[in-house]
């Protein structure tokens, strides 16, 4: 049998090794659903504690269970290793590494390329490359496989690259990595063969495209669509606070309507890896065929305004009350960067908690999923939420609507709240002291 035959008939018995590169939200629990498949794993991560917690079975991500990963652990089916020499151990290495935005908001590729280069060394015939960082289109034909082909081997013929771009959606109990719909591109028929092999063995429905490029620019709009129509709402909510209408009741009423709308809600800006990050792969990617994504720019725009907003708001508020932002005291209530999550990465809360600090307030947090906070120089660890400390509080800040904050204490004991999420949406007699976004 040739590589490709050698391959297939491994993914199919599943006894082919399964290499992640990077084990974090994305990687591990990719890394789980494959073990539990029945593959042998082995996570690679230059983090030595992230390791060594794996090999120890303790779980550090929310959407892990952790009873899976310690029985996996347990009966060998995932290892962990900072070893990259054990990259000739496995048949098909699957990149999960973080692909971020530099100061200028142009993609900054470092991960995927030393992870390239890598992969390259070591890399040996029959072996499948899979890259589900999000980026933009181009970055599997025109970044990767440069590199690896500089090893001596060709792509479709001794090896087999593909693009399947992660689609994980932490906090979601509904959709997990083996029922949520996976798309894969490869841009020559056999890595494509190969790449919907791998796949289908642990996910319920694999969605074929034609290329890797398509593939790639299919997870980039699929953020972008979620980062425009968020903007639109936060700009409705912009337009409702000069005409003093309540954004909530007018979203609410306009989402009754069956066909035509899907929901979408306003709050203290975008966070995660995602939302705030991709859309601008997309618009620099764009400038390469001299086209202007003005839509694309324009939501970003709005978006990275309301924190400045959310500030401003609270300085109204607290002016109102005969009270300056200097020496106020500002509870922020959540800093992930969304419900019901321990996720902090690029939230908005931590911005507001700059602007707030830059302007002389006094700042704390509870966060019941996020002990310990550190953005922008600031070092803060999550304060009990008790009547004292909202009875203290110069004005309380809802930046995540957690589930198990008890909304109703928030309400009876604080002075004032500026909720950014409607999270005290069921609470009675919230109308004295709350005031939505």
């Amino acid at each position: 049998m040739n590589a490709k035959e050698n391959l297939l008939a491994a993914l199919d018995a599943r006894n082919a090794v399964v290499g992640v590169i990077g084990l974090g939200y994305v990687g591990l629990p990719f890394a789980v659903e494959k073990g539990k498949a029945g593959f042998r794993v082995i996570g690679f991560d230059r983090n030595s504690m992230r390791v060594s917690d794996v090999n120890d079975g303790r779980n550090y991500i929310g959407d892990v269970d952790d009873e899976d990963l310690k029985t996996l652990v347990n009966s060998g089916k995932i290892q962990a290793t900072t070893d990259l020499d054990r990259l000739t151990e496995v048949d098909v290495v699957v990149v999960c590494v973080p692909t971020p935005l530099n100061r200028n908001l142009m993609p900054d590729l470092q991960y995927v390329e030393n992870s390239t280069r890598e992969i390259a060394k070591r890399l040996k015939p029959g072996q499948l490359i899979s890259l589900e960082s999000t980026t933009y289109p181009g970055t599997t034909d025109e970044v990767m496989k440069p590199i690896l082909e500089a090893s001596g081997l060709t792509v479709g013929i001794d090896f087999f690259l593909a693009h399947s771009p992660e689609r994980v959606d932490p906090g979601n109990q509904r959709y997990t990595t083996k029922n949520t719909n996976k798309v894969v591109g490869a841009s020559d028929p056999e890595s494509q063969e190969v790449a919907i092999a791998f796949y289908r063995q642990t996910i319920q429905h694999v969605v074929a495209v034609s290329s890797a490029r398509a593939a790639e620019l299919t997870k980039v709009f699929e953020n972008t669509f979620r980062a425009v129509n968020i903007a639109l709402v936060n700009e409705l909510t912009l337009l409702c606070d000069r005409m003093d209408l309540n954004v909530w009741e007018v979203l609410d009423a306009a989402f009754t309507k069956p066909f035509g709308i899907m929901p979408f809600y306003p709050g203290p800006g975008v966070g995660g890896h995602c939302i705030p990050l991709d859309p601008h792969y997309l618009e620099w990617k764009a400038r390469e065929y001299n086209f202007n994504t003005r839509f694309i720019a324009l939501a970003g725009e709005i978006n990275r305004k309301m924190p400045e907003f959310v500030l401003q708001k609270a300085m109204r508020i607290l002016s109102d009350r005969g009270l300056g932002l200097r020496g106020a005291k500002v509870l922020l209530l959540g800093v992930a960067y969304k419900a019901d999550i321990d996720d902090p990465r690029e939230s908005p809360s931590a911005e507001v908690l700059h602007l707030l600090m830059e302007r002389g307030a006094v700042v704390t947090y509870h966060d019941p999923h996020v002990g310990h906070f550190t953005e922008k120089g600031h070092d803060l660890f999550s304060q009990p939420l008790n009547e004292s400390c909202l009875r203290e509080a110069d004005l309380v800040l809802i930046l995540t609507d957690h589930h198990d904050v008890d909304y109703g204490l928030v309400v009876r004991a604080s002075r004032i709240i500026l909720d950014t999420r409607n999270a005290t949406r069921n609470i009675p007699g919230r109308t004295a002291n709350v005031i939505l976004l």
